[in-house]
This record gives C-alpha cells, sequence and structure tokens, in this order.
C-alpha cells in the first residue's frame, strides 16, 4: 500500500515583512516592541518575513513569532551570514547574492511591511518601499512604529519634506504611523483588504507577490 503524499503547507492568509534593526538598542522598550509585534503575527496566524539575522532587534521578532506559532521566513544574503548570524531555527532561511535580490524577496513574499526601531538599514528599507509605492511597483500597505518617540525627529523631518514642496500630502499618508503595535498590524491588514478591492489589486505589470519588475 502505497504512503500518501506529503501534504504541502498551508499558504498564511497574510504575510509581514519587518524591518528592524540587528542591534537591540539601549531602550529596552524597543525589545518589548519587537516581542509583542513577533506575538501579535503569530496570534493572529499570520507569517513573518524579516531579514533573517539571530541578533538584535531581528531574532527577538523572530523568535517571539516562532513561539507564537507563525511560520517565519528569514531572507538574507551570502555575504551576510556570519555578520548578522543567520538565524537556524526559523522555517525557511533562504540565502541571495545581493542586498537588492534580499529585498526584492522580502517584498514579493509580504503583504504589508513594518519598520521598527532600527538604524541606517532600516530607515533605508521602509523609504524604499515606501517609494516602490508612490512609485505604482507595488499596492501594499506600510507603517512605522514609532516606539517611545523614537521616530519623532523623523516624522519632524517629513513634515517638513512636505511643507517644502518635495513630498505630496497624499503620498505621506502612505505610511502608516502609530505607537501601538497591535493597533498597527490591525490598520495594517484593514488597509490590504481594501486595496484588495481595487481594480486591479495590484499594478498590471506586476510580477510574482505583487511586485513589477524594474525595481
Amino acid at each position: 500500500m502505497n504512503a500518501p503524499a506529503p501534504t504541502a503547507p498551508a499558504t498564511p492568509s497574510f504575510s509581514v515583512c519587518v524591518y528592524c534593526g540587528s542591534r537591540s538598542g539601549v531602550n529596552p522598550a524597543h525589545a518589548q516592541a519587537a516581542r509583542a509585534c513577533g506575538r501579535g503575527i503569530g496570534h493572529r496566524g499570520w507569517q513573518l518575513v524579516y531579514g533573517g539575522g539571530s541578533t538584535g532587534l531581528m531574532g527577538t521578532v523572530a523568535d517571539a513569532a516562532l513561539a507564537a506559532g507563525a511560520p517565519v521566513v528569514g531572507v538574507i544574503p551570502e555575504r551576510l551570514i556570519q555578520r548578522e548570524l543567520g538565524h537556524g531555527g526559523v522555517t525557511e532561511l533562504k540565502v541571495v547574492e545581493s542586498m537588492h535580490e534580499r529585498k526584492h524577496h522580502m517584498a514579493q513574499r509580504s503583504d504589508a511591511f513594518i519598520a521598527l526601531p532600527g538604524g541606517i538599514g532600516t530607515l533605508e528599507e521602509i523609504f524604499e518601499i515606501w517609494t516602490w509605492r508612490q512609485l505604482g511597483y507595488h499596492l501594499k500597505p506600510l507603517g512605522l512604529l514609532n516606539v517611545g518617540g523614537y521616530y519623532d525627529d523623523l516624522l519632524r523631518f517629513i513634515d517638513r519634506s512636505r511643507d517644502g514642496g518635495f513630498l505630496w500630502p497624499d503620498v505621506q499618508q502612505l505610511l502608516l504611523v502609530d505607537d501601538d503595535i497591535e493597533r498597527l498590524l490591525d490598520r495594517l491588514h484593514a488597509e490590504h483588504r481594501q486595496l484588495q478591492t481595487q481594480t486591479p489589486p495590484a499594478p498590471r505589470d506586476a510580477a510574482h507577490g505583487g511586485v513589477a519588475d524594474g525595481t
């Protein structure tokens, strides 16, 4: 009697990409927020996509999501495996050749994006995915978690860019900002559902994962 074929893992209903620091920072509230983010993703039955590291806030959010039952996909360049100590316990660790391939693959695997506290890498990632949204390369929601006022100065700079005529108000509004992770997760999911009702729900030239080629 033939053994039954293995069942393919279920596709998660919603996949959230989290950008955050490979360090924990000096404020314990940042690690607490990362843990709450991972738990929130897991308790909702969603999937976490992140940069694949085991250190800092990256490791914290991944460990919390795994503990809450979430599938976790890490994406990391070969060059950074040793530097960021690639997480050996995630559901899937995809090793890619370049930073650009990393970011593009993370975007393809995700339905929404969140930036937690982090440094210049985190800023670069959320600003790039925001720019892609502005230019129509994807139609996915994105948010910024402002823990303990960490991003207050950045938000003032964004206001100044708008007031100086470099940022349209409707583009500024694409970035959802909140200081409560549970509320931000719910807002991102609600916007995702709203965007899915649009015609079309993704760019007409979107490739795999709802992201257009050419990024």
